[in-house]
């Protein structure tokens, strides 16, 4: 079971261990990773959620999976989530950290949907106006959507902005649809 509150309390441990060492940026970096990891395998997820697999085993899967590409603070906290029999929630954890990490430095995550490959300086002029209305760092993530007709979608901070021809279409026909213009032909 993924739960919010386990996710954001062990997440909020991680960080004050990482504060207090200084290694807030390393750990976040980690943290990265295993939520790259995690989300990235379908098969990964439902060996963690899986109650009848022993906790040795999951712990050898952790192990095999982050020995050497972790710092050692952050293996030995995988290790106690593991052991804890928390693995399930590793991806709630891992966001949680970076948004606590976020948080800390003043950073806000930006997201930008295109329909297609959205190049160099079309991401810096959207980081740059997101910057500007927010007075903070952007962390910009990009990603495509084939369904898209055209146009994009931004969302940051609790804000969004639908620029898709979609929606654009739709707001026209809502518009054609209360036209009170009768014909007088």
């Amino acid at each position: 079971m993924n739960n919010y509150r386990v996710n954001i309390n062990y997440a909020k441990a991680l960080f004050m261990l990482a504060t207090d060492r200084g290694q807030t940026d390393r750990v976040a970096d980690d943290m990265r990773l295993v939520d790259r990891v995690v989300s990235g395998s379908r098969e990964l997820g439902v060996v963690f959620a899986n109650p009848t697999i022993r906790y040795d085993k999951k712990s050898a899967i952790v192990e095999a999976l982050f020995t050497g590409a972790v710092s050692d603070e952050t293996m030995a906290f995988l290790r106690f989530v593991v052991k804890k029999n928390r693995s399930v929630n590793l991806r709630g954890i891992s966001e949680s950290y970076l948004s606590l990490y976020r948080e800390s430095k003043g950073i806000v995550l930006g997201e930008l949907v295109t329909h297609q490959e959205t190049d160099d300086s079309a991401k810096d002029f959207v980081r740059r106006l997101i910057e500007e209305y927010t007075g903070k760092q952007v962390e910009l993530h990009t990603t495509t959507d084939p369904h898209m007709l055209g146009g994009f979608k931004m969302e940051f901070d609790h804000n969004m902005y639908d620029a898709r021809l979609r929606t654009k279409i739709m707001k026209l026909r809502k518009e054609f649809a209360k036209n009170e213009y009768e014909s007088k032909l």
